[in-house]
Parts: C-alpha cells; sequence; structure tokens
C-alpha cells in the first residue's frame, strides 16, 4: 500500500478511511484530526489557558503532544491514585514526559487530599472503577477551577466515546446521553471540558504515540478486572474490523440527530449548589468526594 498523500510506502493503514500513510504523513494526518476537532466544536479560543489530565496513558501523552505541535501551551495534570504497582509507574510516565519537552505539570497526590484509592476500596462498598471516577473527575473539575483554566481537555478517543454511547444507548440512560459530546460548556460550577481526539480510534493514538517516541505505560489497573466497559469496546471493535467507518458514523449520527433530541427532554436537571467543605457542586449538603474522604476519616 502506498501513502495517500505522498505516495512512499504506507506505514500505518486506516480502512475507515480507505487510506495509508507513511509515518510523517500520518503524523500530520494526526494533527489535522486534532486540529479539525477543535475548530468543528469551537474547544479553544486562543487566549484559553489549557489543563490536559495526564493518565500516563498513550491516548492522553498523544493529546499533550499534539496540541504542543499545534501551537498552544497545554499545562498537565496528574492524579496520583496511590494504587499499589500502577500509580507509581504512571505518575513517573508522566514526570518523565513532561520534563523532557519542558511541559508545566501539576500533580494532585490522593493521599495528601485524604482519598487514597486502595482505602477507598477498603472501606466503602460500592464498585470502585465508579468511586474512583468520581474522584478523578472532582480533581480534574476543582483544580482547573481553583487555577484559573479555562478548558479541561481529556484524551477520550473515539473507541472510549463510542463504548460509552453504547452502554447509555443499552440504558436508554436520558440524561447521560443528553449530556455526551466532545465539548460541553463550563455552568453549574464546572469547568468547560473538551475531548479533541473523539475523531481518532485508539489504534490511531497508539500509532501517533509510537511514530513521534513517546513512552507510555500500558499496565492495567489492577481494580478495573470485568469492567463491562472493556466489553463494549470489544464488540464494537468486531463491528468495526467488518465494517470500518461503523464508529464515527455511529457518534457523528448521535451528535447531530440524537443527542439534541435527548437534549430537548432534559428538562429537569438536578438544582446544584456548592459543597459546604469543598465548594464544588451537588445537589446534596456535601458532594460525594467529600462524603467519601469524611468515612475514610471516621474509620
Amino acid at each position: 500500500m502506498k501513502c495517500r498523500r505522498c505516495k512512499a510506502l504506507a506505514a500505518v493503514a486506516l480502512p475507515s478511511h480507505h487510506a495509508g500513510f507513511c509515518p510523517d504523513c500520518f503524523r500530520k494526518f494526526f494533527l489535522k484530526q486534532v486540529e479539525t476537532a477543535i475548530r468543528r466544536k469551537k474547544m479553544i479560543l486562543p487566549e484559553d489557558k489549557i489543563l490536559v489530565a495526564l493518565s500516563g496513558g498513550k491516548d492522553s501523552l498523544a493529546l499533550m503532544e499534539a496540541l504542543t505541535r499545534l501551537g498552544y501551551q497545554p499545562v498537565g495534570l496528574h492524579v496520583d491514585l496511590k494504587i499499589p504497582g500502577s500509580s507509581d509507574v504512571a505518575r513517573k510516565t508522566v514526570e518523565d514526559f513532561c520534563s523532557r519537552r519542558g511541559l508545566r505539570l501539576i500533580v494532585a497526590d490522593m493521599e495528601e487530599w485524604g482519598l487514597p484509592i486502595p482505602e477507598v476500596r477498603r472501606k466503602v462498598k460500592r464498585p470502585i472503577c465508579s468511586i474512583c471516577g468520581k474522584i478523578k473527575r472532582h480533581a480534574f473539575n476543582r483544580i482547573a477551577l481553583e487555577q484559573g483554566f479555562d478548558v479541561l481537555a481529556t484524551g477520550h478517543n473515539l473507541d472510549d466515546e463510542t463504548a460509552r454511547l453504547f452502554a447509555n444507548t443499552l440504558r436508554w440512560d436520558e440524561a447521560h446521553m443528553a449530556g455526551q459530546s466532545p465539548s460541553l460548556p463550563a455552568e453549574n460550577g464546572f469547568a468547560r471540558k473538551i475531548k479533541p481526539l473523539y475523531r481518532l480510534s485508539e489504534f490511531e493514538t497508539a500509532a501517533f504515540a509510537f511514530l513521534t517516541d513517546i513512552e507510555y505505560t500500558t499496565a492495567p489497573c489492577p481494580y478495573s478486572r470485568g469492567a463491562s466497559f472493556t466489553a463494549h469496546k470489544a464488540l464494537l471493535a468486531q463491528l468495526e474490523a467488518r465494517s470500518p467507518g461503523s464508529k464515527i458514523s455511529f457518534y457523528e449520527g448521535f451528535l447531530e440527530r440524537g443527542r439534541p433530541a435527548f437534549q430537548n427532554r432534559d428538562s429537569d436537571k438536578e438544582q446544584l449548589a456548592p459543597c459546604q467543605y469543598c465548594g464544588m457542586p451537588t445537589s446534596a449538603g456535601a458532594c460525594g468526594v467529600c462524603r467519601v474522604r469524611q468515612l475514610l476519616q471516621q474509620s
């Protein structure tokens, strides 16, 4: 196969685009996809201060690299969850990445916040993935707002977004479907959030990371075994293999025709007010994360 752009030998084949690219042209293709997502969804203004959530995985680091190459000056944020055998590797990976590129990095240590995930897992009788996700989102939002960032960017890719949409559709979760978008405005105490990789697959972010010499962690979280999200991704991957382009068609079709219908029905939103302890938005007197912290302190 030859490169679509320069006709050299292709190194990356993309069936969904009926094309292949040499390494240099693929990097340009990847950056163009990110640039297109930002432009079409009006994700970033020239004066915006950008905070990027960095897990240490390929997607978030590829996003940070892409934004830097496109001329932005993003700041990284890593949430250290203190999970043995996982968090230390992830933190070092992120620190090394930012250090080599001269990028500013903020680290939120959950042990210092009174929320180490192993302790949460032992003492809170709820699915740990759900609580961990809530804690990370809380940290992202709190730091973005308290440190004056205009936009919070995450490395969610097309595979992530279609798997989430598939799960929400299976449950007909109207509230979550109304709120699913690659660009969400700042409102009700939440920072503006964007997902500039939503047009790119997991394979494409992995290829970009490899071709730009990004070292990333591949170790899965030891607490996430059996998560339904992984099974949904596998099912959609089978569909994509049989019918290339299915995932982007599914997601873009939802954004164009499905989400507006659910937004029109989303009239009964919860009334939110600042948490009495941390100031983050909640429908109760204390937010869920502060209640978890209090439970750990009492035990």
